[in-house]
């Protein structure tokens, strides 16, 4: 019986896992981890699907309602309100002060994700072992997958709403994987500013409504944030369990991959800033990369301290993968 004082604990558990993951290279899996709740987050999440999916649909119906509440029993249902409605608070706060330091201070914040991003890379690299040449190839997979994508999506991909739909599909299957942050991949593929900035807009929007405002800023801004969510459903029912799965099976060589993409994906921090200063009219200059390099370095002090209260990854099951 999970009694109310639980589920405060877990709202508390699921503002960390939110904070977390709302900034690109700290993984809101290794928060769960961190606080114990990483088994059954994934118990949880992997209990989500089109069949139990469907048996609740059938609780509309009466003769329903008894195998739609057993359901709900078996997918974990008031931890995943309480952890979710945490993720949702601190995603949605710490949004919007990214959201204006990137208006304002670009090079120093993308040089604390750089910071962030590297040393995450580090920790988990010395954590896994690249001793077989299934480990070297989906090291190298990852890696370029990630540096290829992160110059091509920096400004080619757009933010349409089928590109907003899979990277919701992506970011949020990141959040239950230790080591990988759904803001990185959002990153990665060009679309972090642009959801912020959406996810502020809506926000505001619905604040605006409770003050006596129309509801058409709130239908009008709705549209992305809504797009990414069904992406992030979607995600949750196909992506998360295709990775559990490559985990059960093949874990260090998923584990190496994963791993190689966050390397690879240090190029996105770079290239959005050569964006952001194109924009503003110049170029890198010395003190420019220094301002950089110095908020990196407190993006990794960062990484260090988190990694020490997690303990590392969980040991490998001894896949030869």
């Amino acid at each position: 019986m999970t009694t109310l004082r639980d589920l405060v604990g877990i709202y508390l558990r699921g503002l960390g896992m939110g904070a977390a993951d709302a900034v690109p290279g700290v993984s809101g899996g290794t928060i769960a981890l961190i606080t114990g709740i990483y088994e059954r987050l994934i118990g949880a999440i992997t209990a989500v699907d089109p069949s139990r999916l469907r048996t609740l649909l059938g609780g509309l119906r009466a003769e329903g309602r008894p195998e739609a509440l057993a359901a709900l029993r078996e997918i974990d249902t008031p931890f995943l309100l309480a952890l979710g409605a945490g993720i949702a608070t601190a995603v949605v706060t710490v949004l919007r002060v990214i959201a204006v330091l990137l208006e304002t201070n670009p090079v120093e914040t993308y040089g604390f994700f750089f910071g962030l991003i590297g040393a995450s890379a580090a920790v988990l690299y010395s954590h896994v072992s690249l001793a077989t040449r299934g480990r070297q190839a989906a090291a190298t997979g990852g890696f370029l997958l990630a540096f290829l994508l992160s110059g091509y999506a920096a400004g080619a991909l757009g933010s349409s709403l089928p590109v907003i739909f899979a990277a919701g599909g992506l970011a949020v299957s990141a959040m239950i994987l230790p080591g990988v942050s759904g803001s990185l991949l959002l990153l990665m593929l060009g679309q972090y500013e642009f959801m912020s900035n959406a996810l502020s807009q809506f926000t505001d929007a619905l604040a605006g409504v409770l003050n006596g405002g129309g509801i058409s800023a709130v239908v009008d801004t709705a549209t992305p944030v809504v797009t990414f969510m069904a992406g992030g459903v979607v995600g949750l029912l196909t992506i998360a369990h295709s990775v559990r799965w490559a985990l059960d099976r093949y874990r260090e060589a998923t584990l190496v991959f994963l791993v190689s993409l966050i390397v690879g994906a240090l190029r996105a921090p770079v290239e959005q800033t050569t964006i952001e200063l194109a924009d503003a009219g110049t170029v890198w200059t010395v003190e420019t990369v220094g301002l950089f390099l110095l908020f990196a370095v407190g993006g990794a002090a960062a990484v260090l301290v988190v990694d020490r209260l997690a303990g590392g990854i969980e040991p490998s099951s001894s896949q030869p993968a």
